[in-house]
């Protein structure tokens, strides 16, 4: 007899439609899969069967072909064992084959017949949404991850038992069904606050430019200033996560695996700091199976680099494409991969091998060797760096005086004031933050008077500055005028912007 049970294969971060065909006939006893299957897909034979015979469920002696269709698309993981299940189930007539019509499966099996938990759930309940289906059963952890989709019912099996249970009776899968969560974003729940940072009010406000205009922001300074943890409260200042964000961001998650079982979605913005020992391939993806790097992880949240130089030319360089595009782009022979890159780079370094240049009485590097520390960060990456500030030794009157802090939530109220006004200017235009915008849009939306092109001119021959480099300038300018509410660019807001690339020509003899 034969069967159709629908699944899904997770590539990259998409999911795909697979048909798991099971054909039960007169023959030498056998399991046969068959399909571009890896190891783990094939090894459901054993699997299953065995679940199966713990469940009470004894297989006749006949010849058993499984394909998992089209066979063109490489299978692997272990979401596979809970179709092939149901798939032999049908077969059977143990469940009668219009049950499982209009009805995604996906899960592991344990030997014991338990359902255990597998990546790629969400974008799995999309795809079956896409597809019309009425029904996704999925492992019991996995169920609030899929219930984040609106529009089809989702409902957690924990045992090979309660997916009889729901393919037989329609009232268990009313009575199980995922209730979808109401959607709220929350804030960072780590309990770090910008109320915590004491003086360096100069780095404060480039942080909060930074977040307004979600500009690329570089701290130079000595150790123990504060750069850790300044970077550390960026999400703090960053307005909550939309819907789509959220969605966005939680089929990365899912592909990877690290979605909570009981959150269902990322309700907070990404904080993602790798040490200077990751890979190229871990920060941008790849490896055997495609999978997203923590560039991608990071999207619509920051990207914190700490100790700049210390990280692998090939790592550093491989952030040029993705900060301009705000996507990744793998390129393998089984295909090409693009992973979503809108993150924020937040990064910090020291000025010197030892941190403490220019000052000549705690630094004792050679000058040679402050060159070749500084030069660990290329000009094309540097020019990609909106907002470069230098972060100052804190004051003992800093720490010790009794003037409060402004928190990250009136930082932030500030910060979404700007956002809404650049959204609303370019909501039909395809970007949302002024450093999104392209070179042909500069010129229309950062305007300057003659005043403000002297000024411009002077910079550009003085900084000897790049027309990247320019045009970044222009966008920060934009994002301070917003800050303040003004419609146009005027002097004060392109010399601050100005200041944030003089540390060029201090420490990189621009």
């Amino acid at each position: 007899m034969f069967s159709s049970v629908l699944s899904a294969a997770v590539i990259g971060i998409e999911a795909y439609p697979i048909q798991v065909e099971a054909d039960i006939c007169d023959g030498l006893p056998q399991f046969c899969m068959v399909g571009d299957l890896s190891p783990e897909v094939r090894e459901a034979a054993d699997r299953v069967r065995t679940a199966l015979r713990n469940t009470k469920i004894s297989f006749p002696p006949k010849k058993i072909t499984v394909n998992l269709s089209p066979a063109h698309i490489r299978k692997e993981g272990t979401g596979f064992d809970l179709p092939v299940a149901a798939a032999l189930l049908t077969a059977l007539g143990i469940i009668p084959e219009e049950y499982v019509k209009g009805v995604l499966v996906m899960g592991e099996v344990g030997l014991n017949g338990k359902v255990r938990p597998v990546s790629g759930v969400l974008q799995s309940v999309m795809l079956a949404k896409e597809l019309g289906c009425r029904l996704c059963l999925v492992p019991g952890e996995n169920a609030k991850e899929g219930a984040a989709v609106y529009g089809v019912s989702v409902v957690g099996v924990g045992t090979l038992q309660e997916l009889l249970e729901c393919l037989l009776s329609p009232g268990f899968c009313m009575e199980h069904a995922e209730c979808p969560k109401e959607w709220e974003a929350e804030q960072s729940v780590c309990g770090e606050d910008f109320q915590e940072v004491n003086g360096q009010e100069g780095v404060r406000r480039a942080a909060e430019i930074a977040a307004a205009g979600m500009h690329n922001f570089l701290m130079v300074g000595s150790p123990g200033a504060g750069k850790t943890m300044i970077a550390r409260r960026m999400p703090t200042i960053l307005p909550e996560l939309t819907l789509p964000e959220s969605l966005e961001i939680s089929k990365v998650y899912s592909a990877c695996g690290l979605l909570s079982g009981e959150a269902g979605l990322i309700r907070t913005r990404p904080f993602r700091a790798p040490h200077h020992t990751v890979s190229a391939v871990a920060l941008a993806g790849g490896g055997r199976k495609v999978k997203p790097g923590e560039i991608s992880l990071a999207t619509r949240g920051v990207l914190f680099l700490d100790e700049l130089p210390e990280f692998s030319r090939n790592a550093l360089e491989i952030l040029r494409q993705p900060m301009e595009e705000g996507q990744v782009t793998i390129s393998r022979a089984s295909g090409t991969f693009v992973f979503p890159a809108h993150f924020q780079l937040v990064s910090a370094m020291n000025p010197c091998r030892c941190g403490y240049y220019p000052d000549r009485e705690r630094c004792h590097c050679l000058p040679g060797e402050i060159s070749q520390y500084l030069r660990r960060i290329s000009r094309p990456l540097l020019d990609r760096i909106d907002i470069c500030a230098e972060i100052s030794r804190v004051e003992y009157r800093d720490l010790t005086g009794t003037h409060e802090n402004e928190s990250s939530a009136g930082i932030r109220y500030r910060v979404e004031t700007a956002q809404k006004i650049q959204k609303e200017r370019y909501q039909e235009l395809g970007w949302q933050f002024n450093s999104q915008l392209p070179v042909s849009a500069i010129r229309h939306f950062c305007i300057l008077g003659q005043e403000e092109m002297r000024t411009m001119e002077l910079a550009f021959e003085k900084l000897g500055l790049s027309a990247r480099a320019y045009h970044r300038i222009l966008k920060v300018a934009r994002t301070i005028a917003d800050l303040a509410g003004e419609k146009r660019i005027r002097t004060e807001h392109l010399l601050e912007a100005i200041g944030y690339r003089s540390l060029d020509q201090k420490f990189w003899g621009r």
